[in-house]
């Protein structure tokens, strides 16, 4: 396996950059940006780590923030299709 960067990873495993950073950091692994590279037995590592459910934000614990319903634009009544444009 080659060096991977971090944010093909997080891609990968579907959160954002920063989560994988954080990871690896409680891993005890230096990365400077999400585009710094990491060797192949860290790579797996860090995959054990999010494939054991204590990593991934989303998928473990950490609940999204609800998403806002986008509102329906109003419908016109009876009133409004007689009037004049």
């Amino acid at each position: 396996m080659a060096k991977v960067r971090v944010y093909e990873l997080a891609k990968e495993f579907g959160v954002e950059s920063k989560v994988v950073m954080a990871k690896l950091q409680e891993l005890g692994e230096f990365v400077r940006s999400a585009s710094s590279t990491i060797e192949a037995p860290v790579v797996r590592k860090l995959t054990d780590a999010f494939q054991g459910g204590n990593g991934s934000g989303r998928a473990a614990g950490k609940p999204s923030a609800p998403r806002k319903a986008t509102p329906k634009p109003p419908t016109p009544g009876p009133a409004a299709a007689a009037r004049p444009a």
